[in-house]
């Protein structure tokens, strides 16, 4: 194998270091809280490595890793290598199994002129370069957040031979959905960070089921809702059940504790699965479920969904108007119809193939809005 095999990771490399480039000039950061940014040669070696480790196995299985360019000086208790290793696929396919379970990171960094791996780390300074391998050929270039969160900003997609930047201005443009705002890695004005956590979460674990499903989110405290879906509700919920909500109505302080995360993490896949039902699940605005298994019907008097607005976060990716049927199957139809005829809900459609698309009223345009987010929840 040759360096840089792969011909896209070059490409790559120029423009992702670009958008790093520009967060580390934006920060207000004391330099030794934030990520070194590798230059662009080091950046692409980094890539093509990481793809040809992905399509390697390893006794059957495909690897699954993460890899972060850090020195173990920046870090908080590293486990360290007696020796470092070269950074090469082989290497990597080998090293795979140990550091396959989320929020651990496999160190990278320059010993003496050339990329090594020196051991792995759990802990990341802010605007931290980061790479993981989803799937073969899949690889996700992330920067880590400037707060304590542990949580990752998507700076690219690259999947075989296509490569996806993702578009930070895309919350800029009227209407945005809180949920895709915090995507994006931006301050939210449209809900509270934890309600759009919550949000997050259970979109990640609707599409983790691999069966595709719908999550309707519609306002508490009124039955409008029930007009668009077909009577009786096979799955109806009663009373509604609350344990996700009233986890989400505890304080600030006992939402640190392992305790309440495991808890809700428990609850997020627990609605989540019920996605996996035919029909919608069904929740409210304060995060009590409704039913599930649920068919959405046409509101009796309103027109049928002909037309909506597709955008999806990505450079070069211009906004299109389309037929529904043309971007997803029955489940994006119905969820479509059932935002048009309830304009203050939300619909959360995960397909079997791992789309991802949030359906939205825009009143600026008039229509629904489908956005389109399966690059920012890898």
């Amino acid at each position: 194998m040759t360096q840089r095999a792969y011909p896209l990771a070059q490409t790559a490399a120029g423009k992702i270091h670009e958008h790093f480039k520009h967060h580390l000039s934006m920060t207000v950061l004391p330099q030794d809280k934030v990520g070194s940014l590798p230059d662009v040669d080091m950046m692409a070696e980094i890539i093509d490595a990481t793809f040809w480790a992905s399509l390697r196995q390893e006794e059957g299985y495909d690897p699954r890793m993460s890899l972060a360019f850090v020195s173990r000086e920046q870090v908080e208790n590293p486990l360290l290598f007696e020796r470092t290793l070269p950074l090469d696929p082989q290497a990597l396919t080998r090293l795979a199994p140990a550091v396959e379970r989320p929020g651990i990171h496999l160190g990278v960094w320059r010993d003496e002129g050339e990329l090594r791996v020196w051991g792995a780390t759990r802990h990341l300074p802010a605007l931290c370069f980061v790479l993981e391998v989803f799937a073969p050929g899949l690889l996700v270039i992330k920067l880590s957040r400037t707060d304590e969160s542990g949580k990752f900003i998507n700076v690219a997609v690259l999947h075989g031979d296509e490569l996806k930047v993702i578009d930070e201005h895309a919350a800029s443009v009227p209407d945005c959905p809180a949920l895709l705002t915090s995507l994006l890695g931006l301050e939210s004005q449209f809900a509270s960070a934890a309600a759009v956590n919550v949000l997050i979460q259970l979109a990640v674990s609707t599409r983790a089921h691999g069966r595709g499903g719908t999550l309707l989110v519609v306002p508490a405290r009124t039955d409008a809702w029930l007009s668009s879906i077909l009577h009786p509700i096979t799955y109806s919920v009663s009373p509604s059940f609350t344990v996700l909500a009233d986890l989400m109505q505890t304080d600030a302080a006992e939402r640190k504790r392992r305790s309440w995360q495991d808890a809700l993490t428990r609850a997020v896949d627990g609605i989540a699965g019920l996605t996996a039902v035919d029909g919608a699940a069904i929740i409210n605005s304060e995060y009590e479920l409704l039913a599930f298994g649920a068919k959405i019907v046409r509101r009796s008097g309103w027109p049928q969904v002909g037309q909506v607005m597709l955008t999806e976060p990505i450079e070069g990716a211009d906004a299109m108007v389309a037929d529904p049927a043309q971007i997803g199957g029955t489940r994006h139809l119905s969820a479509a119809q059932f935002v048009q005829d309830q304009r203050d809900a939300i619909a959360l459609v995960a397909s079997q193939d791992g789309r991802f698309t949030v359906f939205a009223w825009s009143p600026c345009d008039d229509m629904v809005h489908a956005h389109r987010i399966d690059s920012l929840l890898l």
